[in-house]
């Protein structure tokens, strides 16, 4: 069974930064691609990032400048690197792993901006 688990959310204030990370039970290069998404209360959950397995990464328009998106081969390990947080990034962090038409998640991670 292919286990997801997220860690290094908090609380964090504004402008503050933080490095989540997505570690995957198996060989990330069995997925087509590793994915992070996030929902806030009350909304629907989002597409951040992504780094698919030939390395080519992707963001949503609203955070590729603030958002960076890397991974360990060796550790099954991928991150989600957060600079200059706001109060709008408020919400549960959660990756994705696809392999073909099968979706894994994890059960996420919260990230809370408040000063």
């Amino acid at each position: 069974q292919v286990r997801l688990v997220e860690s290094g959310g908090g609380l964090v204030q504004p402008g503050g930064s933080l490095k989540l990370s997505c570690a995957v039970s198996e060989n990330i290069f069995n997925f087509n691609a590793i994915t992070w998404h996030r929902q806030a209360p009350g909304k629907e959950r989002d597409f951040v990032a992504r780094i698919n397995v030939g390395g080519k990464i992707s963001y949503a328009d609203a955070v590729k400048d603030r958002f960076t998106i890397s991974r360990d081969n060796a550790k099954n390990t991928v991150y989600l690197q957060i600079h200059s947080l706001k109060p709008e990034d408020t919400a549960v962090y959660y990756c994705e792993a696809n392999m073909l038409s099968r979706h894994y998640w994890g059960q996420g991670t919260q990230v809370t901006v408040s000063s």
